[in-house]
């Protein structure tokens, strides 16, 4: 009998609250909750004297008081950006007028491939597309903040410019929303791309990381255990829509209504584009053919 692929929803720390998750590790959550982002979005401090905000949040004034009270006595010292989702991102700009930090990223938001047409509202309400960061920071870059090193890790899937940054010395990994433990990643074109998310998780399965602190929810402590649930999780989604294909279906909507059985009805938009997002890489692999252009509206079938 296989693993099944559980979910921690028992993570409800209190907003503005600072907590210490990892020795030179303090949390702080934002006060943003909402279907996509569990209790809200996590920001993290990194080290004592010198520090390194990761994902300062959304432009939320209680949340950069927040992050003002933490860093009281201490000098912030460079901003880390996993991705430039608006529950991530914009609360940098704030942070570096007030104390000069720079911000480090893998660069602005680009979505995976060109939009369709009407998926360029859909990238505009999700998307800080004003963050440039001041350091791009490439693939093993590292970054160092006092006695601390964190190097850049290429993670796209979620959005192409996802990084996860790896603590040296540490095992930690913080790996924003490429692997949550309270729920599956959202993957959407055309700002996801399936492919690439699920190289990206095999690429963190083969590492060594011993905790996983994400971008929404508690930590993961078995890290490898639980990115190899989420692929084959993901596998066997791609699995179910292979069948409904086979038995008939050729719109999403149908699709999502037999395999997302229960699922919250503000949902089932965010279920579409995870199915379109399959879709788009089994068509990649040859598996699947559309007609015209695959769009969220399009007509599917087996090959």
């Amino acid at each position: 009998m296989s693993e099944a692929l559980e979910f921690d929803l028992s993570y409800d720390p209190a907003p503005g609250a600072v907590e210490t998750v990892a020795p030179g590790v303090r949390r702080i959550l934002a006060p943003n909750p909402s279907p996509f982002t569990f209790r809200g979005t996590n920001t993290y401090l990194v080290g004592s004297g010198d520090v390194a905000v990761i994902d300062p949040g959304p432009d939320n004034a209680d949340h950069l008081a927040a992050i003002e009270r933490a860093l009281e006595g201490e000098r912030l010292a460079a901003i880390l950006i996993t991705h430039t989702h608006r529950d991530h991102s914009p609360l940098a700009e704030a942070l570096k007028a007030r104390h000069g930090a720079p911000t480090h990223g893998f660069g602005p938001h680009r979505p995976a491939r060109p939009p369709h047409p009407g998926e360029d509202l859909q990238l505009d309400a999700a998307n800080d597309t004003n963050f440039v960061p001041d350091v791009a920071v490439a693939d093993g870059d590292t970054i160092t903040v006092g006695d601390h090193c964190l190097t850049g890790l290429h993670t796209p899937g979620h959005t192409s410019n996802h990084m996860a940054f790896a603590l040296e010395g540490t095992g930690l990994l913080f790996s924003g929303d490429h692997v949550m433990g309270w729920s599956t990643s959202i993957v959407a074109p055309p700002d996801g791309d399936m492919a690439h998310y699920m190289a990206s998780l095999d690429r963190l399965i083969k590492r060594d990381d011993t905790l996983y602190l994400a971008g929404h929810g508690g930590p993961i402590r078995e890290p490898q255990r639980f990115a190899r649930l989420l692929a084959l999780h993901r596998r066997q989604r791609e699995t179910a829509i292979l069948k409904r294909l086979q038995a008939g279906d050729r719109a999403i909507p149908d699709i999502v209504d037999t395999i997302y059985k229960g699922l919250n009805p503000g949902l089932k938009g965010a279920a579409g584009l995870s199915v379109l997002a399959h879709l788009e890489d089994l068509i990649g692999r040859g598996l699947v053919e559309s007609e015209g252009a695959p769009g969220i509206k399009g007509s599917f079938r087996p090959r």
